[in-house]
């Protein structure tokens, strides 16, 4: 036998976190890289947020607190799911974990059972999958198009679900296509999912905010009160209130769900940082306008990343309403050689290859379940965002 556990072998290590740290590798040997490949706002934290965080400090808040979250961050995260999504729920009912990903770790984890299916659209997070595989369950995806929009069709749905289907994951805006629904759009979905009364819903909802073009946020449970008492609906504080390192997630379902989570938590971390914590209390009930300040520039970057990439010799690239992501498609490239000699056999060969002559850092499509494309993060600034784009168009421009 084996040392390392056999539930290891079936995951492998995140791949935006993987490119990261290559491209900050090579910036340390001195190379003049880009990187466009972090899901992180290049904003600084609100300061009141940080303030807050200080207060805590210095009035000693820095002992163990309850497993999963304070009574002031639980009635805050209460209150914001009642003023933005018409959501109501009991402190007892909110679990906070140590970011969004710990968050759906635990749902998982408590609740999957060999042979268990989860139904995920595709492109996706590239650690839905994997979590899945290490709570010993089966990744079913079901598959969206560049064509629509990377909107997943109540067909594709309902053709996905079996009998051994126990959650559907779904994330809105989306990571990495930037793919929004609107409340119709959600209602073509929660109806195939009002037929399968077997199946709960897992909403990843950490770019709720981040909404642009007059489009409106919408949640499952919020769009059909009938999957209220099956759907765990999660968000965070890392991505509109630019806290990535601070890690704070939560997210509000049936009790009998947020027990087991808050079980399966008391026995790994325990509780979130009681300094982030406080944080997160000043950042839910504090201003909220400085997120469509951010917003109004990630409509300016957008707009500039989607054109300059359509110009760009064989790519593709939609226009999406939410998130900070676009996820353009690299169909013409394939086949084709770089000027360095690569020959583009995939989309990881073309990110490959365009790290490497040209210095620009993207996360190939195979990581997110969707090929061939590949993923950029317009959350930095328009110089680097311009220099990219740029750089992009020459590789391109150069394939043979």
């Amino acid at each position: 036998m084996g040392f390392i556990a056999d539930s290891l072998n079936r995951i492998q290590p995140s791949a935006t976190i993987a490119v990261s740290t290559k491209a900050r590798q090579l910036k340390a040997q001195g190379r003049d890289i880009v990187s466009l490949s972090a899901g992180e706002p290049d904003f600084d934290t609100p300061q009141n947020i940080k303030d807050a965080a200080k207060r805590a400090l210095d009035e000693g808040k820095t002992k163990y607190t309850d497993v999963d979250g304070i009574p002031e961050l639980k009635a805050a995260i209460v209150a914001k799911f009642k003023r933005d999504n018409g959501l109501d729920y009991k402190p007892s009912q909110v679990s906070v974990g140590t970011g969004g990903k710990q968050v759906l770790y635990n749902a998982l984890l408590a609740t999957l059972n060999p042979g268990d299916e989860v139904v995920i659209p595709a492109p996706c997070w590239v650690s839905y999958a994997d979590i899945v595989l290490l709570g010993g369950g089966k990744p079913v995806f079901a598959e969206t198009t560049i064509e629509n929009g990377y909107k997943l069709t109540a067909e594709a749905l309902d053709k996905a679900i079996t009998a051994k289907t126990k959650w559907f994951i779904f994330n809105s805006p989306s990571n990495p296509t930037g793919t929004a629904y609107s409340a119709a759009d959600l209602k073509v979905i929660t109806d195939v999912l009002v037929r399968h009364p077997h199946v709960w819903v897992l909403t990843d909802d950490m770019y709720e905010h981040l909404l642009y073009d007059g489009l409106e946020f919408a949640t499952p449970a919020q769009v059909e009160p009938k999957l209220y008492e099956r759907t765990l609906t999660m968000n965070g504080l890392s991505k509109a209130y630019c806290m990535t390192g601070w890690r704070l997630g939560y997210a509000a379902g049936p009790e009998v769900l947020i027990n087991a989570m808050r079980k399966l938590q008391s026995q790994s971390t325990s509780n979130p940082s009681s300094i982030v914590q406080w944080a997160g209390v000043e950042a839910l009930n504090g201003p909220q306008d400085f997120i469509a300040a951010h917003n109004k520039i990630f409509v300016e970057r957008r707009d500039l990343v989607v054109s300059m990439l359509n110009q760009a010799k064989g790519i593709q690239c939609p226009k999406p309403q939410g998130a900070f992501y676009v996820y353009p498609s690299i169909k013409a490239a394939i086949g084709k050689t770089s000027k360095g000699g690569t020959v583009i056999k995939s989309d990881e060969d073309f990110v490959t290859a365009l790290l490497e002559e040209e210095g620009v850092a993207v996360v190939h499509g195979a990581a997110f379940e969707g090929s061939p494309s590949f993923r950029v993060s317009y959350a930095a600034s328009t110089e680097s965002l311009k220099d990219a784009c740029t750089r992009i168009q020459r590789f391109c421009g150069n394939l043979s």
